[in-house]
């Protein structure tokens, strides 16, 4: 029974859609979170290290997420493998809302989150409980890192 149930869960995971987001959508994303401490994952079904570390990001938000963190992740995959990326999340365990990146100026929207960020994946940001960006990671992250800094804003 609970095979089923589990499943039925991640079927049902996979079939939401991931809500699409731009420049000005993303603002509104941090700003509802004000209150919580928030970690951004930019991620795509094609980068190895991004499918390697999104396990271990789902522990970390199940670790602390009663501490007041939430995790978002954002696909910067193409529109048309939404799919993919819907099913990758699922099996990856993500419960949390998931993104599809859709700006209207890739580049604008990129600078607009960080004027050092080329764009490259996997990108990890971290807000403090009023939005504001503390740290930003790129590439592969140790998970002592990013618990740590987390552990100084929770």
């Amino acid at each position: 029974m609970k095979i089923v149930l589990l499943i039925a869960t991640a079927l049902s995971l996979a079939a939401q859609p991931l809500t699409k987001i731009n420049e000005a959508g993303y603002a509104k994303m941090i700003a509802s979170h004000k209150g919580e401490v928030l970690l951004v994952d930019f991620w795509a079904t094609w980068c190895v290290p991004c499918r390697k570390e999104m396990p271990e990001l789902v522990k970390l938000e199940a670790k602390l997420k009663a501490k007041g963190l939430a995790l978002v992740t954002i696909s910067a995959d193409d529109l048309e493998n939404e799919p993919a990326a819907r099913e990758f999340l699922a099996k990856s365990g993500v419960k949390s809302a998931g993104y599809l990146k859709a700006p209207k100026d890739d580049d604008a929207f990129v600078k607009g989150i960080d004027p050092k960020w080329s764009g490259e994946l996997p990108a990890l940001l971290l807000y403090d409980k009023s939005g504001k960006k503390i740290k930003m990671w790129k590439g592969e992250t140790p998970m002592s890192d990013l618990e740590g800094a987390i552990a100084k804003l929770l």
